[in-house]
């Protein structure tokens, strides 16, 4: 975490929390949900329920830095003194799959070993690792064929219902104990 946002949330500890304003989808892009993309419905449903990707990179960075989530699988941006509560179109997190079988975050963090590979009704990837769970990207697919193919990982069945419990995150956290 940033020093600039661990002085923030000294300085200025009861700021509320904040849902539904950020998504995270499934290729590791991070869309602002203003006002009438909430209204549009649920994240990602529709276009409109996206609302606009971010692509400053000094804004991703900082939002890269400053991820994590809570002990109740809440993901969020601590954006100075304010929790921002993620939507999240499939996991946590969506791994970038090299060549050589390393998994790196969309954050740019090194996964570490995978711990289960598991497979669910619609044929995505997710890996779980010390880091957490998340989805394969769709471009690495091939690696991560490679990786199964050479017994690396073996992919379990898992129910996309079952997914959240199973891993312990929120696709749609709110407010108050889940």
């Amino acid at each position: 975490m940033d020093d600039i946002v661990k002085q923030a949330m000294a300085k200025w500890p009861n700021v509320p929390d904040c849902f539904g304003w950020l998504g995270l989808d499934a290729r590791g892009d991070w869309y602002l949900r203003d006002d009438a993309a909430q209204a549009a419905g649920v994240f990602p449903e529709t276009a409109a329920a996206r609302g606009a990707v971010l692509r400053h990179e000094q804004l991703l960075g900082f939002i890269a830095r400053n991820y994590q989530g809570d002990e109740e699988g809440r993901w969020f941006f601590q954006n100075g003194p304010q929790r921002v509560y993620v939507e999240l179109e499939a996991a946590p997190f969506v791994w970038r799959v090299d060549s050589d079988g390393s998994v790196n975050s969309h954050t740019g963090l090194p996964a570490g070993e995978v711990s289960e590979c598991l497979v669910d009704e619609r044929g995505r990837l997710y890996l779980v690792t010390a880091l957490g769970c998340g989805l394969v990207h769709t471009l690495d697919m091939l690696h991560a064929a490679e990786a199964v193919e050479s017994g690396a990982w073996q992919p379990r069945p898992v129910t996309d219902a079952e997914l959240e419990r199973r891993c312990g995150f929120q696709r749609h956290p709110v407010s108050g104990k889940a």
